[in-house]
């Protein structure tokens, strides 16, 4: 039980006649919050946060099946409808996977080219890039036959070796750089694709250091798959992404970053990144999820980027367009695609 000295508390309610102390020096003016009376400096300077927002759209990923998301797409035309979806509705940049018929992810020159040749034709400003990861025999070589003709923009390298869910994920350092180098050599941009801060180490020690990427470089950030950066609470979440990103400033300080996540917190952790002033990847690549803390799922891509677009809105920023976009990502203009469409389409 608390003790309170009443008397004493009367005793300076008598003192103090019942009254704050108050001594306006500054009068007229009592509060500024730019300006001080006493010298004609600026004491508050706006935030440097960029108003332009880069909300890229992962349409579908590696993971995700029919049986366990109803509305995740998984045949090229439901790929390509989504996209489109998205990109009528002001997406700034839209990242590919491709299917097979079992619905499991798979790297098939013919099934890029047709979602991909479609979208540089009806919005050539758009950037896209695509994800390949060659673990299956023969892969490798489709790879490069999908970078030859220059159909990406862009396309992620894995630094990392982790457990992702039940499964070994485990990029070769060899493989890592040699991937890279494709991509550079072929016009492309390699993204650094990271998990946790030990995949931004990796990054700068073979790519950066290497000199095969030069800063600033294009980044981005999963944390949250099971076995990446945990993101299983607020706190995890703030202090976690801080880490990565703050890593990622030391070695790359005028970095293009784009975050994501994977699971419940997608939505949390792009308005995270929003207040941030760094970009976003929403969509059903990452998560079916809407809000850590309730049931809700997503119904499309399109319901993703419209919550991405509230989430810009919100904190004083905007969507970048696909020319903002490209410009950010120091693209080319406008996507030219110059390679063989039917030599690619052989390839299956």
């Amino acid at each position: 039980m608390v003790n309170v000295d009443w008397d004493r508390v009367n005793d300076g309610l008598e003192r103090s006649r019942h009254r704050m102390i108050w001594k306006p020096f500054g009068a007229p003016e009592i509060l500024s919050l730019e300006h001080t009376a006493f010298h004609d400096g600026v004491v508050s300077q706006p935030w440097d946060i960029p108003e332009p927002m880069i909300v890229s759209v992962a349409i579908t990923g590696a993971f995700f099946r029919k049986d366990q998301n109803p509305d995740q797409p998984i045949s090229p035309q439901e790929i390509l409808d989504a996209a489109r979806e998205v990109a009528d509705a002001g997406a700034s940049s839209i990242h590919i996977h491709v299917r097979d018929d079992e619905g499991y992810n798979v790297l098939s020159p013919k099934r890029f080219h047709d979602v991909i040749a479609p979208l540089h034709e009806e919005y050539p400003t758009m950037a896209i890039d695509g994800c390949m990861v060659p673990a299956l025999s023969g892969e490798w070589e489709k790879m490069i036959a999908v970078l030859d003709t220059g159909l990406l923009d862009a396309a992620p390298v894995n630094t990392t070796a982790t457990y992702i869910g039940d499964s070994l994920f485990a990029k070769p350092i060899p493989v890592i750089m040699e991937k890279t180098r494709l991509i550079v050599e072929r016009g492309g941009t390699p993204e650094l694709a990271v998990y946790t801060d030990a995949d931004v180490s990796i990054a700068h020690r073979y790519l950066l250091a290497s000199g095969l990427v030069s800063t600033p470089a294009k980044w981005v950030v999963l944390p949250g798959l099971p076995g990446g950066s945990p993101i299983d609470n607020t706190r995890q979440m703030i202090e976690g992404l801080t880490r990565i990103i703050n890593a990622i400033r030391d070695v790359d300080p005028e970095g293009v970053i784009i975050v994501c996540t994977a699971g419940r917190g997608a939505m949390h952790m792009a308005t995270f990144a929003a207040l941030m002033g760094v970009h976003i990847r929403v969509g059903m690549e990452d998560t079916y999820f809407k809000w850590p803390h309730r049931t809700d799922r997503l119904t499309s891509n399109l319901e993703a980027f419209q919550l991405g677009k509230q989430i810009a809105e919100v904190v004083g920023r905007r969507v970048a367009t696909p020319e903002e976009t490209r410009a950010i990502m120091g693209l080319p203009e406008r996507h030219t695609f110059n390679g063989d469409s039917d030599a690619l389409i052989a390839l299956g």
